[in-house]
């Protein structure tokens, strides 16, 4: 079926809805003929599938949104400080406050949608929300499939102490005693240093490591932020500050492929929020810190 006959079959309304269709109806025959063929061939096929319906893919998305006067938004609801349900029952976390932001900026209302880690592109895709505001990391295979914005949300491994502890580098790390999450990503990034240089005091969890922070077993941790917000909103009289980041991992609003318009607008949103100073202020209520300077700089 050629893409002429299929915009002359059916309007514009219905053009993403048959192609998703004909790609899904392509990928099982092909899926269905893996053992009988190279997978050299099905991922050809795949690819040829996809690039049909990027071509018919309508670009209205965002004067759909404005007509519709609300936009849908899919957001945590089991990671906090990102997002959550309240007492209330209702969804609160840095995340939710970033998407009324971006409908507010839109001048539209918000209708928030709370998705599981592993639904939220696929609700992208199949047109369940507009844009995706979870916590979501960037990487080849997703920018592959989803368009993303600049970075608006702080996601990182750091290094953490009160502020008579003065060190700002791995290098600063020497002769401290570290404590880390035994087996996480920041006890990968802490063991890098010779083991004759740094004293490191392994903990089962982050609870654990947390504690010992507090107790003054170590005089520095080496963890996640959003286990350091936690850590400095229920022991405000210790002071603990971030030292500096290890590992930088940011989040992204995802947006689907093709909607060209919205990505600009609300990378518009993302970098009056920045120059405002109002994700700083966002950042500073739901981790405890403000926003690393090179997040906060505008892309």
């Amino acid at each position: 079926m050629t893409l002429e006959f299929l915009k002359a079959l059916f309007p514009n309304g219905m053009r993403r809805f048959v192609a998703l269709f004909l790609v899904s109806l392509f990928l099982t025959v092909s899926i269905a003929a893996c053992s009988e063929s190279k997978s050299d061939s099905v991922k050809s096929q795949a690819k040829v599938a996809t690039e049909d319906v990027a071509q018919v893919a309508p670009t209205g998305t965002l004067d759909d949104i404005q007509a519709a006067g609300k936009i849908e938004i899919a957001v945590p609801a089991d990671f906090p400080p990102f997002g959550a349900v309240g007492t209330d029952m209702k969804p609160r976390g840095y995340d939710i406050d970033v998407a009324n932001r971006i409908a507010k900026g839109l001048g539209v209302d918000s209708e928030l949608v709370s998705v599981v880690g592993n639904y939220r592109i696929p609700f992208l895709q199949t047109d369940r929300v507009d844009l995706v505001i979870s916590s979501l990391g960037k990487n080849e295979e997703r920018a592959a499939i989803i368009d993303f914005s600049q970075p608006y949300a702080p996601f990182f491994s750091g290094v953490y102490g009160r502020p008579n502890v003065e060190v700002a580098s791995f290098e600063e790390l020497k002769g401290q005693t570290v404590g880390v999450a035994q087996g996480s990503l920041e006890d990968l990034e802490i063991s890098k240093i010779p083991p004759e240089e740094i004293d490191i005091k392994r903990y089962a969890n982050n609870s654990l490591t947390a504690s010992a922070l507090v107790s003054g077993q170590v005089n520095l941790i080496a963890t996640g932020n959003v286990v350091a917000a936690k850590l400095i909103q229920d022991n405000p009289g210790q002071k603990i500050e971030r030292k500096f980041i290890m590992k930088n991992s940011p989040c992204y609003v995802g947006i689907r492929k093709g909607d060209e318009e919205l990505l600009a607008k609300v990378n518009n949103i993302i970098t009056n929020l920045k120059q405002s100073g109002e994700l700083d202020r966002l950042s500073i209520e739901w981790f405890g810190e403000p926003l690393p300077k090179d997040l906060a700089a505008v892309t």
